[in-house]
């Protein structure tokens, strides 16, 4: 711990009195540095020889952005250090949101529509696009595609895996593959959004002194709110109830109805595709490099059981997407 209390020490030009490991992602290592003023929050990201996207540079720039203008729901930026790929922010005090409620639900759509209100504001034209992000159609099929190739190729002698993506994926891929026809151009910058991207009460704390913060902004950028929405929707972390998930998908979708016309139909068609995106990220153990950034941040090292576990993860959501 010492290397750590000198890296935190440099950047916040304070005495690190203590550094202990704190619950962090599944690709990051979090941990909670205490000074004589309080506690802050030290976050190492993957390297990018491993991982060719700037998680550090987009959370960073996401948050110092979203504390100029105002936003108080998310963690204020500190420091970073890009040579060390670590970032210093403000501790949350605070525990995890165990069962939303619709004031919870509330505040995710505000967060939602800020967000939107201030796409337009000085300094956007310096923010990128979202992590993995969709502005079409083209984009949406392009995803799936790659993601399934490249777990046919990681895991071309696992049995188990070959005969979900062949039997059971495959097969409602090919069902639902004529939905993206009709947005192959790009959705005009416009229409876009600035989206958290794994946006969610997985990634949020309720704080000790009463309301909800939001975390981990690594893949935050431009976006169609479509999948923003859809995203918050599918991911299995949100584990929302029927009733609170269609409150999200009404309330969010009336503030980009009301600015794009065709927000709604692009809804309807693109909404399963992006579940079948998320059947696919639940797969990432079976890639080596995702497993090895999993082992590296502390998890596990199980990789059998995990894969298993995600295996029958992504079987459920397929059963899910098909009664959609």
């Amino acid at each position: 711990m010492d290397d750590l209390k000198a890296i935190a020490g440099r950047l916040l030009n304070q005495e690190i009195l203590a550094a202990e490991p704190a619950a962090g992602g599944g690709n990051n290592r979090v941990y909670r540095v205490t000074t004589e003023g309080g506690a802050y929050a030290l976050k190492f990201y993957p390297p990018q020889e491993e991982d060719k996207r700037d998680r550090l540079g987009q959370e960073f720039a996401a948050l110092e952005f979203m504390a100029a203008n105002g936003i108080d729901c998310v963690p204020k930026p500190i420091a970073a250090d890009k040579d060390l790929c670590c970032g210093v922010y403000e501790w949350i005090a605070g525990a995890p949101v165990g069962g939303p409620d619709e004031g919870d639900i509330d505040a995710m759509t505000a967060l939602a529509a800020r967000l939107a209100e201030l796409s337009g504001a000085p300094g956007t034209e310096d923010l990128a696009p979202a992590s993995a992000h969709c502005f079409s159609g083209v984009a949406v099929t392009q995803q799936l595609n790659q993601r399934l190739r490249r777990l046919g190729e990681a895991g071309r002698d696992n049995d188990a895996l070959n005969r979900f993506l062949k039997d059971n994926f495959r097969p409602r891929l090919e069902a639902l593959a004529g939905r993206a026809k009709g947005f192959e151009a790009d959705l005009a910058p416009g229409h876009r959004t600035l989206s958290p991207s794994d946006f969610g009460f997985h990634n949020a704390l309720k704080r000790n002194t009463g309301g909800i913060v939001f975390l981990d902004f690594e893949y935050f950028g431009w976006d169609d709110p479509v999948k923003m929405i859809s995203d918050v929707l599918w991911h299995p972390g949100s584990n929302l109830a029927p009733a609170l998930g269609e409150k999200f998908r009404k309330d969010a979708g009336k503030i980009f109805e009301a600015r794009d016309d065709g927000f709604a139909a692009r809804f309807d068609a693109l909404y399963p595709l992006f579940g079948m995106i998320w059947c696919l990220i639940l797969l990432n153990e079976f890639l080596p490099e995702r497993w090895r950034r999993r082992v590296a941040a502390g998890n596990t090292t199980d990789a059998a059981g995990a894969q298993a576990r995600q295996l029958q993860a992504a079987e459920d959501l397929l059963q899910k997407i098909e009664h959609a």
